[in-house]
């Protein structure tokens, strides 16, 4: 089934539809750029994604990894059973609520998330050289923006259940 971009009554993409498209190809080539740096560490990308989250927040739980991820639990807990299976995650035990199982990193983990922070920030220094820091900020505010606006939306139009297991 083929949808009809929407148009505008001259025949024009909408512009709403248009910049939807451009974020759907910004998500395209964010994924290749992700894909790249985990197959030059020989690392699933999904992989490289919870390190990386692990490295930036520290030890959280798997519910947390999963809501940051906007995955779900089961797909969150396959991706860490994985980094545990190769030894660069641990499972532990949270001290105040024995219920929660925290995910952390081991010594090997923190030395490949390093190693993919470094060929990303590579990455993204040869890829924004000609940007000038005023250009970035301004991006960064529109991108913040979008995703407000789009996941407003998407708050929105949850089940109640769904609702209560993000709040």
């Amino acid at each position: 089934m083929t949808s009809t971009p929407s148009r505008t009554p001259s025949g024009t993409e909408a512009p709403a539809v248009a910049l939807i498209s451009a974020l759907q190809s910004l998500s395209r080539a964010q994924r290749e750029a992700a894909a790249r740096i985990a197959h030059e560490l020989d690392w699933p990308r999904s992989g490289v994604t919870v390190l990386h989250l692990l490295a930036r927040c520290g030890p959280v739980s798997l519910t947390d990894i999963a809501a940051h991820l906007r995955v779900d639990l089961s797909v969150a807990s396959r991706q860490v059973s994985t980094l545990a299976d190769a030894g660069y995650v641990v499972r532990t035990i949270d001290a105040d609520d024995r219920r929660i199982r925290t995910v952390e990193l081991t010594e090997a983990g923190r030395a490949l998330a390093a190693e993919a922070a470094e060929q990303y920030t590579n990455m993204i220094d040869r890829a924004f050289a000609a940007w000038s820091p005023e250009d970035l900020a301004e991006a960064t505010r529109v991108l913040d923006r979008l995703v407000d606006t789009i996941s407003a939306d998407t708050a929105h139009r949850r089940s109640p259940q769904d609702q209560q297991e993000f709040a």
